[in-house]
């Protein structure tokens, strides 16, 4: 599940790409209209978070633009509660809006609230490559019909390796993904945890092994 989220404040930015990862969501970042443009045409999101304030154009210039070509489902992001601002995003084919300051809580209230009334796959269900992995269940499935129980710091593991499938994922990113935090000290813990992990996904499905090593930089998982 891939989303675009286009904004010129880079704190917010980060902020929010943050959290949608944690959330296992695969982020695309953009910080104006022209390679806001781009990354959709390049990234094909499966949903865009849009602000409406940009250095060289408005959002309301990219929601039309991105309505004219596809029905992705478009949130609105502004700083500006003004009825007229958000009727015109509406009319311009934005499908929700959500006012600034916001919770990451409530941002991701809204964006499964939204995929789920596009009829969009929930990001509880994260799918790569000959995996599926169900985040609730603690369950990965592979393409053969083998299927694993995991613990929840394996579950964690693999919600970030395949939200960024065929992309290499850096040690201290998992480190902060998987334990909340960073150092060169807990490198241990987690080539231990790719260990274990390897075992399991090798008794449970032999050769099918996704996982990757890139030495000396992180984790790929096969696309």
């Amino acid at each position: 599940m891939k989303i675009l989220v286009i904004d010129d404040d880079p704190d917010l930015l980060a902020l929010v790409a943050f959290a949608l990862t944690n959330a296992g969501y695969a982020v695309v970042k953009a910080a104006d209209a022209g390679p806001a443009i781009a990354a959709f045409d390049r990234e094909l999101p499966n949903l865009v978070l849009l602000d409406i304030n940009l250095p060289s154009g408005s959002g309301f210039d990219v929601c039309r633009n991105i309505r004219d070509r596809s029905q992705v489902p478009v949130m609105m992001l502004t700083a500006r509660g003004e009825e007229e601002d958000l009727v015109r995003a509406l009319e311009l084919g934005a499908d929700d809006y959500l006012t600034k300051p916001f919770s990451p809580r409530t941002l991701l209230a809204r964006v499964k609230a939204l995929l789920r009334r596009a009829g969009i796959e929930s990001a509880d269900t994260l799918t790569a490559g000959p995996v599926s992995l169900d985040l609730e269940a603690q369950t990965l499935a592979f393409t053969d019909g083998a299927s694993l129980r995991l613990t929840r710091l394996e579950t964690r593991l693999l919600q970030i390796l395949i939200a960024q499938a065929g992309h290499v994922v850096t040690t201290e990113r998992l480190l902060a993904h998987v334990w909340g935090h960073r150092g060169s000290g807990d490198r241990q813990l987690l080539k231990q945890l790719v260990h274990r992990l390897r075992q399991k996904l090798e008794r449970a499905s032999p050769g099918n092994d996704p996982l990757q090593t890139e030495s000396g930089v992180g984790y790929r998982l096969k696309s």
